[in-house]
């Protein structure tokens, strides 16, 4: 699968055999003059891919039938016999049979036989989901096969009757498109849980709850379920719940965020229930909203980034979660489990599927990225007396680290010259995110990058952090639109670094230290989101965040490095319920914000002209390895042809103008266009090359030398062999 069709080839099965909007076995067709069984191997490679229980291989002669078994049985519809070799299966007979593993056939099963061969028991709600196709607008929403395994394995559970469900999916991999699949055949089937319990023929529509802890999360999410009627959809606003004095109940989907939930006046009653059973509140104490509702309003419940907290132990939000304790809750995760996020998987149990980033990338459905690691010499900073302190009062001898500029100490021409170097380096017409210390610091770096562009458009550059508003959300809408080139940088603190679908980022920089690898994982995801021409994405890293890279378990379940925990995670615990104010934050960086007065320091005069800078460009793998420039564009390109054999045959062509236009063409017959070897130039820092150094660096991974370097080194022998006048013209 890939984003592009450039990096290497697409995976195709033959037929897919669907059935009740079911993928149910795969067919690889052959010639007939070849074996059967040759197709088996693909057969089998895309059976796991799609999580199908049958392959079949076929040479137009006869049918080989493979039953993948304990492949299968992953998802609990197979019982596997082992001391017979064979799955046990359910036919439409209602008589249990078995099937061998793998053996010819004389023909193919029909639909029905297939599909109760594939699942062991009859269940009518698994076949009243299976009956809604899904909703693709006319073939516009196309589904990725892994996103239909997600949907299959969260409605497998939920018809066997699970209350807890968590998916574990890669940042950008559509975990909201997933979540409106499942809304619309939960919608149109007509499942709830009362009919659900009871065992009876459907008889209402669910009350399905959307619940995140970002206005911007809830917002993008109601927008991506607008194919529902406009009727069954419904945001809970505090201002509609002051304006009407009471939460809306009118609807099918409701979608709304922690901190609303959490926000109420004072309620009138001597005894009012909140926070869960048992628990009550005195008159004249603020009484949260979701109170409201009764405990088994909501169906389905689907919590949004729930690894933030919402399901752990020490959190107040969890009290909703409690609450609502009849509902099927599904949890939306792209951190795979780890010390910071343990009581997330307490709480909803093991995932019923994951997809990482790692297998998102190789399926060419994230984006990979090159890392831009910039050290100066002005990245610790020890007070002297030649330096100027403007405000507050400098510890001499300390030395000041990342982690203290912009939040204790504050040295404008540090920042200046940072912004400075990103904005040489990136092309200005970019989507660029920055991430800063603090609101303070996004609005100061949005300020510097202003002064700096070339861009004469006054929106260039826009600040988005709770501070920045309407405005900031304005901003980000426009950003986020594909169509529209400006703003072209957005600056912020904690805001976008998850959550945020703005598939055209092609930088992020980081300049402010990353707490832990959940967060580094969401901040590198803004990037990985594929769109049209967008081959890779580049990370600027001042703050050595790139070492998480070096975590043995990247994409597994990685060593913690810092707490990690969002504002769910230290908001008190369950018990005391302790309300949030009523405000209706869009992020983290919302909260009341202490303003300690940081130290301000002039540099004296001269030391900014000196910062010297030194940068690294790597290329890593998805696994969380390094890999070389050469198997990086091979990867998004693919191998260059074999027009030479060598580097010395290469400067042989090159030096003709006849030979080499004839290779250019030839590159370019083969996908090796102008464009091409112009991203090649760009990728590896070579736009000061010619093209025989960019051709040189990927075929035999020689050094690029400039245009400037390559003519100093000819002075030399033409100094030597020339007379003055003939120098003179050379030069």
């Amino acid at each position: 699968m890939e984003g592009h069709g450039r990096r290497g080839k697409a995976l195709s099965a033959d037929y897919v055999l669907e059935y009740r909007n079911t993928k149910l076995g795969v067919v690889e067709a052959k010639a007939w003059n070849l074996p059967l069984t040759e197709g088996v191997g693909q057969a089998k490679d895309y059976a796991k891919k799609l999580a199908i229980r049958w392959a079949y291989s076929t040479n137009g002669q006869g049918i080989y039938q493979v039953d993948m078994g304990a492949g299968a049985a992953v998802d609990g519809r197979n019982v596997i016999d082992g001391n017979h070799g064979t799955v046990k299966s359910h036919d439409s007979h209602d008589t249990y049979k078995s099937h061998p593993l793998e053996t010819e056939v004389r023909q193919f099963p029909t639909p029905e036989e297939l599909w109760n061969r594939t699942f062991a028991e009859q269940n009518a709600w698994r076949d009243r989901f299976a009956a809604v196709p899904f909703e693709d607008r006319g073939g516009y929403f196309q589904s990725r096969y892994y996103q239909d395994i997600a949907i299959d394995r969260v409605l497998e559970s939920i018809a066997a009757g699970k209350k807890r469900i968590l998916l574990t999916l890669a940042t950008g991999t559509g975990k909201t498109f997933i979540a409106f699949q499942l809304a619309w055949k939960l919608f149109q089937s007509r499942w709830n849980l009362a009919d659900w319990k009871a065992g009876n023929e459907p008889t209402r529509r669910p009350r399905i709850l959307f619940l995140a802890d970002r206005n911007n999360l809830a917002n993008q999410a109601f927008n991506a379920f607008s194919a529902f009627p406009e009727d069954a959809i419904v945001r809970i606003a505090p201002d509609e719940i002051k304006k009407k004095g009471k939460v809306p109940k009118n609807g099918s989907l409701f979608f709304t965020i922690f901190q609303t939930f959490m926000c109420g006046p004072p309620h009138p009653h001597p005894l009012h229930r909140v926070g869960g059973e048992g628990t009550n509140q005195q008159s004249g104490e603020p009484s949260p909203w979701f109170g409201d509702y009764p405990p088994d309003f909501f169906d389905f419940i689907v919590i949004d980034e729930c690894h933030r907290g919402g399901a752990n132990d020490e959190s107040t939000w969890r009290g909703i979660l409690e609450y609502f304790k009849p509902a099927v809750q599904l949890g939306l995760t792209a951190t795979p489990k780890r010390k910071d996020n343990v009581d997330t998987y307490r709480y909803f149990g093991e995932p019923v599927f994951t997809y990482s980033l790692k297998e998102g990338i190789n399926d060419g459905y994230l984006t990979p990225f090159r890392v831009k690691q910039i050290q100066t010499t002005l990245d610790e900073y020890v007070y002297t007396p030649d330096d100027s302190v403007m405000v507050g009062e400098v510890e001499a001898g300390k030395r000041y680290e990342e982690k203290d500029f912009n939040k204790i100490i504050e040295i404008s021409e540090r920042e200046r010259k940072r912004v400075q170097i990103f904005m040489e380096q990136i092309n200005q017409k970019e989507k660029t995110i920055v991430f800063c210390a603090t609101q303070e610091h996004a609005l100061g770096v949005r300020d510097l990058i202003n002064q700096i562009k070339t861009s004469k458009d006054p929106d260039y550059c826009v600040g988005v952090t709770a501070d920045d508003g309407a405005r900031g959300d304005q901003a980000l809408k426009a950003f986020q639109d594909n169509e529209k080139t400006i703003p072209t940088i957005l600056t912020t603190s904690q805001k976008l670094s998850t959550g945020v679908d703005a598939r055209n980022v092609r930088n992020i920089v980081l300049m402010r230290p990353v707490n832990s690898m959940i967060e580094f994982k969401q901040i590198i995801g803004r990037g990985t989101r594929l769109y049209d021409g967008k081959d890779y994405f580049t990370i600027y890293d001042f703050v050595k965040a790139h070492h998480y890279f070096s975590d043995p378990e990247w994409d597994g379940e990685p060593v913690d490095d810092g707490d990690g925990m969002g504002v769910m995670g230290i908001m008190g615990s369950m018990g005391s319920m302790t309300p949030i104010p009523p405000i209706d934050p869009m992020d983290r960086d919302s909260a009341p914000r202490p303003h300690p007065k940081k130290i301000k320091v002039k540099l004296a005069d001269g030391k900014e002209r000196s910062i010297q800078q030194m940068m690294v460009t790597s290329f890593w793998h998805s696994g969380g390895t390094p890999m070389s420039s050469q198997q990086f564009m091979e990867m998004l390109f693919g191998k260059l042809p074999e027009f030479f054999t060598n580097e010395a045959e290469l400067r042989t062509i090159w030096s003709s103008p006849d030979t080499r236009s004839k290779l250019l063409e030839e590159l370019a017959e083969s996908g090796f266009g102008p464009e091409q070897l112009s991203e090649m130039q760009r990728i590896i820092d070579a736009e000061q090359s010619d093209l025989f150094d960019v051709l040189a660096h990927v075929a035999y991974a020689m050094p690029t030398v400039t245009r400037a370097e390559r003519a100093a080194q000819a002075k030399v022998p033409i100094a030597s062999t020339f007379p003055e006048k003939q120098r003179a013209f050379l030069a």
